[in-house]
């Protein structure tokens, strides 16, 4: 089976990408990895919807890999070098562009693992067996960007992540396959999300498996309700909690993954 893996340059899943890069038990004809600053008018909006409480976590996870990139990049990079690919900028992975290299490759099946673009029933379409997608919940909980943020700030002791189909509609589609862990207390939200994208991309490989043995069982819930980004009330609530976005084995974790370096 031939399969397109698309991801975003990130300290919480460039490990996970890079082991489902490794492992997965197909052909892999596509790389393509999102710039999560393309559009700045949205991170402005951001940080300024959050009053800048925000700025610690988006700066570990996103502007770190990139502004302390080692040589020769990071563990995607390094993955993608031994499958012989170069990874691709991928801008609006439902444009023109986008869509014309992906059909180019000719994949089965598209795997997104963190990547921060919606895909449209056309796009997913590129590929005969469709789209699944490694998130960082215990679906149908915590559908969004940041659901370990959520999930600490509900205390949730037990936590995971999902293997599920890609749909329009985010974080919906139909469960194929789960992991889960005790949450610790010390951890905070980045280093939370870094060991559930890595646990779940075991899950990820395994399903790839089952589906090109046609052993693919998915189970449709209720999605409950998507939860974005948090606000600045939200964060607040959350630091009076004990709720800790990074720290610095976070920072140091960012600078020893290095980044994508396309």
């Amino acid at each position: 089976m031939r399969i397109a893996v698309l991801t975003t340059e990130s300290t919480a899943s460039a490990e996970a990408a890079a082991k489902v890069l490794r492992d997965a038990p197909a052909e892999v004809v596509f790389i393509g990895i999102s710039a999560p600053y393309r559009d700045r008018a949205r991170t402005k909006r951001l940080l300024a919807g959050t009053r800048y409480r925000l700025l610690p976590w988006l700066a570990v996870e996103y502007l770190a890999p990139r502004l302390l990139r080692r040589h020769g990049g990071g563990p995607v990079a390094a993955a993608a070098r031994a499958r012989g690919i170069a990874p691709k900028p991928i801008a609006d992975v439902n444009g023109a562009t986008a869509q014309a290299m992906l059909a180019a490759a000719r994949p089965d099946l598209i795997v997104t693992c963190h990547f921060d673009q919606i895909l449209k029933p056309e796009t997913i379409a590129l590929a005969p067996r469709g789209g699944i997608n490694l998130h960082p919940s215990l679906l149908p909980r915590h559908r969004g960007p940041m659901p370990c943020f959520w999930a600490a700030l509900d205390g949730d002791a037990l936590v995971g992540a999902t293997v599920h189909r890609l749909t329009p509609r985010i974080d919906a589609g139909a469960l194929l396959a789960q992991t889960r862990m005790e949450a610790s207390p010390d951890m905070t939200v980045s280093t939370m999300a870094r060991a559930l994208h890595l646990a779940g991309a075991a899950a990820m490989n395994e399903t790839i498996a089952a589906i090109a043995e046609g052993r693919e069982r998915g189970m449709a819930l209720p999605p409950l309700p998507y939860r974005g980004f948090p606000d600045a009330d939200a964060l607040a609530h959350a630091a009076r909690l004990g709720v800790r976005l990074c720290d610095i084995d976070d920072w140091r974790a960012a600078r020893a993954l290095g980044g994508v370096a396309l």
